[in-house]
Order: C-alpha cells, then sequence, then structure tokens
C-alpha cells in the first residue's frame, strides 16, 4: 500500500509475512517515470559518472558497510524530479533508474533479499518516493532525516573533537613513523589549530611493503614506537586527542592469528596478504572487539579509525552460514552484531570516543557506529576530495564529513596549493603534509585557511548547504545561516547573490583566476570590501554602494572578498 505524509512524497509500504520462519525470496518492486527535464542521476557512489544510463546497464548496490540505498533524479536547475529510497539500510539492495529508449521514460526498480539472509516470519521494506520539485539537495536531505529515524538507525552522538580540524600522518610519513617527528608535528599542528592526530598504518608492523600480511595481532612495533603509551601521553601533553589506525577485517599470514582464524574466513586475498574475518563467529567479534577495548585501556586512545569495513561482505567462495560456531547465516547481521559491540564496549571506557569511518562505509546505518565519515582516498586531487565530500554531505546529516588528508606538492605556487584547502571548505579538514618542511608561504596560507575555516565553522557545518550543479561536480557551493553566507566558486562562473543579503557575505575565489563576478537582483545598501589573498593578507578595502545588477571584482587567486554590511552612521 501507499500512503502520503506531505504533498508529493509518498511511501510504498511491503509487508510479508509466514506461518513459520522462511528464507524471504528476492524480490523486486518496478515501475516507470517519464524522463522530463532530468538532467543527471545521483547515488552515493556514482563518483564522476553523473549521467543517464540506459536501462539495460546494470543498477548499482548498497548494504549497511557500503553506499546507501537511494537515487536521485534531478533536473536542469537542480531541481529534483523524482528521488526515491529504501528503509532496508542492513541487507542487500539493488537500486536502478535506467533510461528506456523506446518509452523516453525511466525504468526504475529497488530488488531486496538480494543474497540469502536467515528465515524470517515477518518482513517490512518501505519506499520513500519524493515527487517535489525542490532542489536536489533538498530531497537528499529528506532522505537523511527519514532514515535518521528508522528504527535502530539513530546517529552517534558527536564530540566535539570530530568537528575540529585534525592532523593524519598517512601522506605525510607513510609506514615511516617515527614518535619524535610526529611529535613535533603535531605541536605545529596544535600551534594551527588542529585538535586530533591520527596515527595510520604503519605503528603495528616494522615491515613497509604496504600490504595486510602483518595486520591481525595489533602490537605495537617496538621498532617504530618503543612506548605507544608515552607517545599517547605526549600528544596530550600538547591539548591534542589521539587515534589510531586498524584495519578491521583483516588477518595477515604472517601474523600469529593467522593459524587461529584461518579457518574462521570470509575469503583470502592474495594480492594483500591477508584473508577477511568471518564475523558470523562469535568468537572472531569478541577477538577484535576486546583488541579495541585493551588498546584504550593500554594507551589511553581516544578514538580508531576503523579501515576497510566495506571488506565484510560474502564473496562466491565464501563457506556458506550456519556452520559450526557461527550464530548467524547473515554477513551484514554479523557485521552490525561486530559493530554494535564494538561501540557499546568503547563507550563505556569513554562515551566521547572517536570512530572515523571511511567512503563508501557512509551510509545510515553506519552514523549509528561512526562519528565522522571521510572522504575516500584522492590524494593531491583537490577535485575529487571536492566532490566525495560534498556527496557525503548530501545524506549524512548531523554526522561530520571529513576531507581525505590534505597533501600537496612544496614546489606548488601558494595559490594552488590553497585550493587543496578551498575544496573541501564545506566539511572537516585534515591535514597531511610534513609541516617543518613546508616552505613558509605555504605555512602562511594554511595557518590563514585553518583560522578561516576555525572561524566560520557554524556556516560551513551547519548552515544551509545548497551544492549546485552536481551534472558538473559542484562548481559552486553555498552555506547558509540567518547572519552569515560563505560561497565558494570553483569554476568562471557568475555568482548570484538573491535576496536581502546578511551582515556579513565571504565569497571565496576557488580558482586561479584573478577576478570574481556577483550578481545582485536589489540594491544591497553600502558594503565594506574586504579583499584578502590566499596567504590572508590584505590586498584591498573600500566601501560600494550597490544597484542590481551583474559586477566584477578583483581578487587574488585563492583569495577571498568579505562584504560587510555598514552600520551606524556611516550608513
Amino acid at each position: 500500500m501507499k500512503d502520503c505524509a506531505e504533498e508529493g512524497v509518498y511511501y510504498v509500504r511491503l509487508l510479508l509475512t509466514a506461518p513459520a520462519p522462511v528464507v524471504p525470496p528476492e524480490l523486486s518492486l518496478k515501475w516507470s517515470v517519464p524522463a522530463v527535464d532530468v538532467q543527471g542521476l545521483w547515488h552515493p557512489s556514482v563518483e564522476r559518472s553523473r549521467g543517464l544510463v540506459p536501462d539495460w546497464w546494470q543498477g548499482f548496490s548498497s548494504r549497511a558497510t557500503s553506499s546507501a540505498p537511494v537515487i536521485s533524479l534531478y533536473g536542469n536547475r537542480g531541481n529534483n524530479v523524482f528521488t526515491f529510497a529504501c528503509s532496508d539500510v542492513l541487507h542487500p539492495v539493488e537500486l536502478h533508474a535506467g533510461l528506456h529508449e523506446e518509452t523516453s521514460c525511466f525504468h526504475c526498480s529497488v530488488t531486496v533479499c538480494a543474497e540469502p539472509g536467515p528465515p524470517v516470519a515477518h518482513l517490512e521494506v518501505v519506499l520513500r518516493l519524493d515527487t517535489r520539485s525542490h532542489p536536489y539537495y533538498e530531497a537528499l536531505r529528506g532522505v537523511g532525516e527519514w532514515w535518521a529515524g528508522l528504527p535502530g538507525c539513530e546517529p552517534s552522538p558527536v564530540p566535539e573533537a570530530a568537528r575540529e580540524p585534525m592532523y593524519s600522518t598517512w601522506y605525510s610519513f607513510h609506514q615511516q613513523l617515527e614518535p619524535e617527528a610526529v611529535e613535533a608535528e603535531c605541536c605545529l599542528a596544535a600551534a594551527m589549530g588542529c585538535k586530533t592526530v591520527i596515527v595510520d598504518d604503519g605503528w603495528q608492523t616494522s615491515d613497509e611493503a604496504r600490504g595486510y600480511a602483518y595486520c591481525g595481532d595489533w602490537r605495537v612495533s617496538v621498532d617504530k614506537i618503543p612506548d605507544l603509551k608515552a607517545h599517547v601521553a605526549g600528544i596530550h601533553d600538547l591539548g591534542m586527542k589521539f587515534m589510531l589506525w586498524y584495519a578491521v577485517p583483516f588477518i595477515g599470514k604472517h601474523s600469529e592469528a593467522w593459524d587461529r582464524f584461518k579457518d574462521k574466513l570470509l575469503y583470502v586475498n592474495e594480492a594483500m596478504g591477508a584473508g577477511v574475518a568471518d564475523p558470523r563467529y562469535p568468537e572472531v567479534r569478541e577477538y577484535l572487539t576486546g583488541i579495541y577495548e585493551q588498546a584504550v585501556r593500554d594507551w589511553d586512545l581516544d578514538g580508531f579509525k576503523l579501515d576497510f569495513v566495506d571488506s565484510f561482505y560474502a564473496a562466491k567462495d565464501s563457506p556458506p552460514g550456519k556452520g559450526a560456531g557461527q550464530d548467524t547465516i547473515s554477513v551484514p547481521e554479523a557485521v552490525d552484531k561486530l559493530l554494535s559491540g564494538i561501540i557499546s564496549r568503547l563507550r563505556r571506557l569513554k562515551p566521547d570516543i572517536l570512530i572515523e569511518f571511511r567512503q563508501n562505509y557512509i551510509g545510515p546505518l553506519m552514523r549509528k557506529y561512526g562519528n565522522m565519515f571521510r572522504a575516500g582516498d584522492c590524494p593531491n586531487d583537490a577535485l575529487q576530495n571536492r566532490m566525495k565530500t560534498i556527496d557525503i554531505r548530501l545524506i549524512c546529516g548531523s554526522t561530520p564529513a571529513h576531507a581525505d588528508m590534505l597533501m600537496w606538492n612544496p614546489r606548488e605556487t601558494p595559490a594552488a596549493a590553497a585550493l587543496q584547502f578551498i575544496n573541501v571548505l564545506f566539511s572537516v579538514p585534515q591535514i597531511s603534509v610534513r609541516l617543518d618542511r613546508l616552505p613558509q608561504e605555504h605555512a602562511a596560507l594554511l595557518f590563514f585557511w585553518l583560522s578561516f575555516w576555525r572561524e566560520h565553522r557554524e556556516v560551513l557545518l551547519e548552515g544551509r548547504l545548497e551544492p549546485l550543479h552536481p551534472e558538473l561536480l559542484y562548481p559552486l557551493v553555498i552555506a547558509r545561516t540567518a547572519q552569515q553566507w560563505v560561497i565558494a566558486a570553483y569554476q568562471d562562473t557568475v555568482i548570484p547573490l538573491p535576496g536581502d543579503l546578511p551582515d556579513r557575505v565571504q565569497v571565496v575565489n576557488g580558482t586561479l583566476l584573478t577576478r570574481l563576478v556577483l550578481e545582485l537582483d536589489r540594491v544591497s545598501g553600502p558594503l565594506d570590501i574586504t579583499v584578502r589573498d590566499c596567504q590572508g593578507t590584505v590586498t584591498a578595502e573600500y566601501t560600494l554602494n550597490w544597484n542590481s545588477g551583474v559586477y566584477s571584482l578583483e581578487v587574488p587567486a585563492a583569495g577571498v572578498i568579505t562584504l560587510q554590511r555598514v552600520r551606524g552612521d556611516r550608513a
């Protein structure tokens, strides 16, 4: 049946019952939507391929630890045409919206029970259909709020530290970790406003081959960090929190855990030199949970970067469940038990424990476990980082979206280096360059943009987010509160300033051009204009009394223009 909670939003409820528990059959719901005013297709893992697809192409899949079950068809003005989402955020779901050439309609479908699950006597799945002609980002925000209200999907509280800039050791050190050097970097990072360090891969092994053959035991490599507890204490003395990286599923062939768990694996990845632990065994879940619990007790950690969670899935050659020693046949349900147990026990030790998850495991159920979602790896790729962070923000609600760690070549011009930061303005920045080796002009720009971000954090993270033109990978992004707007232009485009302006507008030049074009639709009154370059140096100050129309303003590459309403007797 279907019901309508508000005009243009419909819910289709599928209810299956049986007199005794049975394995639910694969079931597809299909319908058609006219291809009228459809410019592109958005999905959480669509990456750069945002064009329309034919109905004979393969659709998109989601499960708890990969993507999320939603598709949005949007129009030429960024308007929502048709957005649909599924309430089953745990099990594998197949979604499709493909153009049928003969009728110029989209053939849409949602397939549930896409892989065998445990027997049940009751199954309910709800589809949410949004046909309203409002901005596509509002349609997706509504989906995120709907998911957050589903039973069992209540998002984790967000510690304040998850909303503060962080320093990561990955791109700056990779696996060549030296505690003294890391502490020196953290001293510099703390002075710039970073509040947490994430020590990444390399602390657990002296092997630096970048594989995972030595993962699984999770004992600190004394060759690299002789005393991890003292190292953590040293970071705490700087006023920073300490997070540690773990590759959750991997049991490496060279680990001591291999012999214990080699017969309790979902599959083996020979290229990685490791197997993926099968969480359907309570023994496996207890082993992994105990590792993190003991790490907090022994080293006083403040959080974890729990990596590769999306590797938990049943491969073609995975052993069937429910085998001897397993307590469920469902891998998704076992992962839910694992992560729920980890978070529950860690919060008993530290209620404000920090948990980072990385794309693509940024779906609605993962908000129950994690309190920060990071963009997938895109080193030195500012555009990709912008696209990924905005994609996360569209459905993550109050869970902070973090940028992939920022890095750049020290020979870059300051403006080009600043673009790495400017492209992730609307997410929490993570810095991963060697601060002690930065050219002075790079250190100056980083200090400025971190200060800018912290000053305007409320509007950047909590304001109404308007990422325009998703088909062009968001060339213009706006965040608004009643008091302030922050606008970032990443291409040569006209920047609209509609309506009455707030007290302050920040217009960021996310290009290497030296002017921005603004369009007003009414008289603004007198405005104080301040122009800064990429290092924060003021290059111009003047007052303008604007009428409606188009204005071209000079601004340095990667600089920023502040429009401040004139008050008092100066008006």
